[in-house]
């Protein structure tokens, strides 16, 4: 699995002479790799997997639209296929397997040289990695790569997460260092460095890294950009040329010579391009659609088939997120009150055909969801801040009132009303809310699909009862993405996931230093010194053990805050797909695996077209 070897570091200036170092081909948060050095291909993968054909697909991603494939800047909005978790194009030092919570292994690395909890890790390159027009991956396009990721044209999620990697040195054409600030937490730092996207230098001298772009970039990965038109679609062309197709971690992946992504307007419009064709495959994220709108002949012939894939990757958390960067949510009491009008049970019987679950952490089906009272080893994290936080964080996680499902839910209602008036807002003789200075509680929820829309309405509802001036706006997908990137928002809906293993990404969401940049998922806008420790206490946790009780200590305090109103959850993908495809026995626990392990089953292609005759 590993080795340990001796060596002399005294040229890197970090320990004294023959100190210990690991040469691993692959790196996790606490150590431990499923697979041994000598591993022939990922477990989840079909290694004779035919190459051919072509899929056509919709976006798995919030943004609904994209303008740019600079996909790294801030400005603007890529397609999915430039970035993780869908990376198409860039290819990284070690690249994650999808059977493990945190690994990744040798990509453009063949391994890494490192100290555990050290302040530095060495990547040695394979000689022969090249991007696509031929020209060789070198170290000073790793340097390249994380300098711009951290610059200020560079997306908020590179340059925060980056934040403790002090540097990059080129120590010759394919060894690459980087170096991590000493008193900063090394836990997850080596991992990420490795899974950063390599760009070309040369390709970028003369053009702005922070500026949107649709010239198709020049990558080292599977594919590359065929053709893209701004928000409307992005064809990806498998590469014959690829250098890394024989490597074990990409043995039996990357098998569809064309991947396109289909952009629509609104969602709806998704079905009737299946039914016509113009895709292959969707993924539903909704329930309505799922259960009421896959009725045609396809389906009941069975040349479309319908089906959910497990998904054991951590739900996250989704919901109505509240902006207290707005005077008038600034107040827990009041963004308590408001997600009180949201009824889950009646949504979900009524609009979501019992489909889902209740989310009720930040961290839903993880061991980092707090549940009933606190334990010894979170109070111990927590009595020091006793003075600060609500007394509510020292008793049961809050959970979501439940409602009967009636529609009609008075209790919950009654109590928000209380909580509205303990924050000074009052209801008026015309039944609106006020404060003492005139002012009436107001409050837009704004979203790109219509398919909200029926969700929303009733919740209004529920807020008007209240006396709450609230109102629903449907906006085009580009403008979402920028009142979400500008913070310019009363409310706005969302879902984030941080993994089974959270690290330096946690300050992108819930650190005081995300809190006003632009562009950061600190939707919310939470900057508090509690939360603060407690996130750092997590990129420091020593052991799965330690990183779950401060897991935990954390979802308690957000949720004391009252940040979101949380909506739902499934541990699925539901999917539709022509019957063209062709599978591994395996699905990977912790991904779709549609992208990079299916392919194209020629015969079921020609029965297709013979039907279609």
């Amino acid at each position: 699995m590993k080795a340990l070897v001796l060596v002399a570091l005294i040229a890197l200036g970090a320990v004294s002479a023959r100190a210990e170092v690991v040469v691993s081909h692959g790196l996790s948060a606490f150590g431990d790799l499923k697979y041994p050095a000598d591993f022939s291909h990922f477990d989840y993968v079909n290694p004779q997997a035919p190459k051919g054909g072509a899929i056509a697909t919709t976006s798995v991603r919030a943004n609904q639209t994209f303008d740019t494939l600079n996909a790294y800047s801030l400005r603007g909005d890529p397609p999915m296929g430039l970035s993780a978790p869908e990376n198409l194009v860039y290819d990284t030092l070690m690249t994650t397997a999808d059977d493990e919570t945190d690994a990744v292994y040798g990509l453009v690395a063949a391994h890494a040289e490192f100290l555990p909890g050290g302040d530095w890790i060495i990547f040695e390159m394979r000689p022969e990695a090249r991007f696509a027009d031929g020209s060789a991956v070198t170290t000073e396009d790793v340097v390249f790569s994380f300098e711009s990721l951290k610059s200020d044209g560079a997306a908020p999620r590179f340059r925060l997460s980056l934040r403790d990697v002090t540097g990059a040195e080129a120590l010759g054409p394919h060894r690459v260092r980087f170096t991590f600030a000493p008193d900063a937490p090394k836990r997850d730092l080596p991992m990420l460095v490795a899974g950063l996207p390599i760009l070309s230098k040369a390709w970028f001298e003369g053009r702005d890294f922070g500026a949107p772009s649709m010239e198709q970039p020049l990558g080292s990965g599977p594919y590359a950009v065929e053709k893209a038109e701004a928000g409307r679609s992005v064809t990806y062309r498998r590469r014959d040329d690829y250098w890394a197709r024989d490597l074990p971690v990409n043995v039996g992946r990357w098998n569809f010579d064309a991947i396109t992504v289909e952009y629509f307007r609104d969602r709806s419009a998704a079905i009737p391009a299946l039914q016509a064709r113009v895709i292959d495959l969707h993924e539903s994220f909704s329930s309505k659609e799922w259960a009421v709108d896959y009725d045609f002949e396809a389906i009941r012939d069975g040349r479309v088939i319908r089906e959910t894939l497990p998904d054991l990757s951590p739900s996250g958390t989704q919901g109505f997120w509240f902006n207290t960067r707005r005077p008038h949510l600034s107040d827990a009491r009041v963004r308590q009150a408001l997600g009180m009008a949201f009824d889950f049970e009646w949504s979900n019987r009524t609009l979501f055909y019992d489909l889902y679950q209740r989310t009720t952490s930040f961290f839903q089906t993880t061991a980092m969801m707090a549940e009933g009272e606190p334990s010894p080893e979170e109070l111990a994290l927590l009595e020091p801040f006793r003075d600060r936080l609500p007394p509510e964080t020292f008793g049961p996680a809050f959970t979501p009132l439940v409602s009967d499902g009636s529609g009609r839910n008075r209790q919950a209602l009654r109590a928000a009303s209380r909580l509205l008036e303990d924050a000074g807002w009052f209801l008026d003789d015309a039944g609106i809310r006020r404060n003492e200075a005139g002012e009436a509680l107001t409050l837009e929820i704004f979203d790109d699909s219509s398919a909200f829309e029926r969700i929303v309405n009733p919740y209004i509802q529920n807020l008007r009862a209240l006396g709450v001036e609230a109102s629903w706006r449907l906006v085009d997908a580009a403008q979402n993405q920028q009142r979400t990137k500008d913070f310019d928002y009363d409310v706005t809906i969302a879902r984030f996931s941080v993994g089974a293993t959270p690290g330096v990404g946690l300050r992108n969401f819930y650190h005081s230093s995300s809190a006003d940049q632009p562009g950061s998922y600190n939707l919310s806008g939470v900057a508090d010194p509690v939360v603060d420790h407690l996130v750092e206490t997590m990129i420091a946790a020593p052991d799965r053990a330690t990183l779950h009780v401060a897991g935990r200590a954390l979802d308690r305090v957000l949720r004391a805050m009252h940040i979101w109103s949380p909506q739902w959850y499934k541990a699925s993908h539901t999917v539709a797909y022509w019957d063209k495809f062709a599978r591994p026995a395996i699905k990977p626990p912790y991904s779709r695996a549609i992208l990079d392990t299916w392919w194209v089953d020629p015969a079921r292609e020609a029965a297709l077209a013979a039907r279609a005759q």
